[in-house]
């Protein structure tokens, strides 16, 4: 009888230390997941057993893994740059020692001296822009957040985008597939990025936009900006966010970087879901 009590106490205490443990394993694993999502990666379980092993060895794999994307978009966002003042900077160079090299001793020149000035000026500009550019990029205010009505929100931007989508003959809408939905965001700054992905659309050929809102499962807002026009290209569709960066043939190349980075301050995202002959559409996340 003795004996049997033991082994019975003996079994509910071991039941009772494994879902103890059980609880702490689900609440470490939701720590992990919780981090893993706001991009922290610079935490570490200290216990030896399995389980811990196991999790910081999942947390080795992405912070691997985010650093080669790091690392790779720093390479991509170089080498765009270096292309752009280059593309500035060389005309100028070929010039100026050109112009030079023309000037005889007594001052004068075959070249057209007033005309290859004015060549360097505004060559010089343009690095002047795209300077100003770059600062404007690593310049995004913090959000002043506020409760908005999605629908007034989504109203004021479509009217906002109305008379160059008339001109192009388009037709922008929205729907929500709920009642009443509610943002917490910076007006502008989320109008900036409905703004800017209705004019590209529009300036892809698009006929329609269609900007649509409804609640995840996780309780994130999601809005889904789609449109008919020219997709993008496949080899450009994982460079669109990168600074500068653009298809088209005017245009700065920083408006999905600047919405990115407004999206990231939110603790949100913003993503290309889809790009082919049928549909563009971008995805807002609001958490």
């Amino acid at each position: 009888m003795i004996i049997l009590l033991v082994v019975s106490v003996a079994v509910v205490a071991a039941v009772l230390a494994a879902v103890h443990t059980r609880r702490k394993d689900i609440k470490k694993v939701a720590y992990m997941m919780d981090a893993l999502e706001d991009g922290e990666l610079n935490f570490r379980f200290q216990e030896k057993d399995r389980f811990n092993r196991t999790l910081n060895r999942i947390r080795t794999i992405f912070e691997k893994q985010r650093q080669a994307h790091e690392q790779d978009s720093w390479t991509k966002l170089i080498r765009v740059l270096t292309h752009e003042i280059m593309n500035t900077v060389s005309p100028i160079a070929s010039l100026s020692d050109a112009m030079a090299k023309s000037v005889d001793g007594n001052g004068h020149s075959e070249l057209d001296l007033k005309a290859g000035l004015e060549t360097i000026s505004d060559s010089s500009k343009n690095l002047i822009d795209f300077v100003q550019t770059y600062r404007q990029l690593s310049g995004v205010a913090k959000p002043i957040r506020k409760a908005l009505d999605l629908q007034e929100l989504m109203d004021s931007v479509i009217s906002l985008n109305s008379e160059f989508a008339t001109s192009c003959g388009a037709l922008c809408t929205y729907r929500s597939e709920e009642p009443d939905l509610m943002v917490y965001a910076d007006e502008g700054q989320i109008s900036q990025i409905l703004i800017n992905l209705i004019k590209n659309a529009l300036q892809a050929g698009a006929k329609h936009v269609d900007i649509t809102a409804r609640m995840g499962k996780d309780d994130d807002l999601i809005v889904q900006v789609a449109n008919d026009g020219e997709p993008i290209p496949v080899s450009a569709q994982e460079q669109i966010f990168i600074p500068f960066y653009t298809t088209k043939k005017e245009g700065s190349g920083i408006g999905l970087s600047i919405s990115r980075q407004i999206m990231r301050n939110h603790n949100g995202s913003i993503e290309l879901v889809r790009s082919d002959e049928s549909r563009t559409v971008f995805e807002l996340r609001f958490r």
